[in-house]
């Protein structure tokens, strides 16, 4: 005799997000000594969480159904599970995390009408952005909390408060710590910070100028090859951008950040050579140079020109821009160093 058994209803959205709400909050009531009670809350976590990256994407056959991903947008901020998804994360095995993570970054782009219901939520709860930032201290989850916050920082208000939160000088740290994933990963956000939304970083550096280019300089002259290259590369992407020339134009008049360009010239490494060139150039053509400026540049002006006329793009390479702007920036030495200045 054949017995027949029903397949079990799908859960509805309210009911899905009120099991992975459950199940999170489990976690909290077990202990090390409930060692299987802590195993069967996480393998119940991982169910629903993979249920909910379901209904997210579809099962691979038919798209996502619209009104179940409103709901479940909706149901989401509500219950507060995107503050769950934060504050569980350490505890969850790797599988689980891996669906976490996916789960935030297509939650946060979901509409429902006009609102991102999600990132209003985050605006509401900000200390959850601090919490991801202070994550890249645990190299076991550091990765995952960067590409949430790397998801987070596509939206100029998310963007905008860690900025100005005191954890972002932590990035100062953490692109330099030992673990090299971890420090590029923790790079990578920190260049969004820097790059995404322009007019938001323009306002920051107006504000936080001074101890935002003391810290930078500490980057630019790092004992790490690594740091060096990419912190240089960085500095000319954000300050020479439209936005920021006010901050250009300030940056460019202060004689410890030449010093610290005319150092990087002469760097073993011709990729770091040709990106101090670049923001080298501003300081030698601004037609406004301060007096001591112009005294370094006439002192130094030999072991300069012996610099420049070494420098190329590389081998085989040709760039007319690249020796136009090189040209020109030895003239304008050779003209400071026939100047009537007293050196003394």
């Amino acid at each position: 005799m054949a017995f027949f058994f029903k397949p079990s209803r799908p859960k509805t959205p309210s009911e899905l997000v009120k099991a992975i709400k459950e199940s999170l909050l489990a976690l909290d009531t077990q202990t090390v000594v409930e060692v299987k009670a802590l195993e069967k809350a996480l393998e119940e976590v991982e169910k629903n969480l993979l249920a909910v990256r379901q209904m997210l994407s579809g099962d691979g056959e038919a798209e996502p159904n619209a009104e179940n991903l409103s709901l479940l947008t909706t149901e989401v901020c509500k219950e507060d599970v995107l503050g769950l998804f934060v504050h569980k994360l350490p505890i969850l095995g790797w599988e689980a995390r891996k669906d976490l993570v996916y789960c935030w970054c297509i939650l946060l782009k979901q509409t429902v009408g006009s609102r991102y219901c999600c990132v209003e939520y985050i605006e509401n709860h900000l200390e959850l952005l601090d919490f991801l930032v202070v994550c890249y201290d645990n190299k076991d989850i550091a990765l995952n909390c960067g590409s949430m916050l790397r998801e987070s920082i596509k939206f100029p208000t998310l963007a905008k408060y860690i900025l100005e939160s005191p954890s972002f000088e932590l990035f100062f740290k953490y692109v330099e710590l030992p673990n090299f994933d971890v420090a590029s990963d923790a790079f990578s956000t920190f260049k969004d910070l820097l790059t995404k939304h322009e007019n938001a970083v323009s306002e920051y550096l107006t504000v936080h100028y001074e101890e935002f280019f003391q810290l930078y300089e500490k980057l630019l002259t790092s004992a790490n090859y690594v740091t060096r290259r990419q912190s240089l590369k960085l500095l000319s992407e954000f300050l020479l951008e439209t936005p920021n020339s006010q901050i250009m134009k300030r940056y460019i008049l202060e004689l410890r950040y030449l010093k610290v360009m005319m150092t990087l010239l002469t760097d073993t490494s011709k990729n770091i050579q040709l990106s101090a060139f670049h923001v080298f150039k501003v300081f030698v053509a601004n037609p406004q140079k301060p007096r001591d400026i112009v005294v370094i540049l006439a002192k130094n002006h030999e072991r300069l020109l012996a610099l420049l006329h070494n420098l190329s793009v590389g081998k085989g390479s040709e760039d007319e821009q690249f020796e136009e702007e090189k040209d020109l920036i030895i003239k304008e030495i050779e003209r400071i160093a026939r100047l009537p200045i007293n050196l003394s």
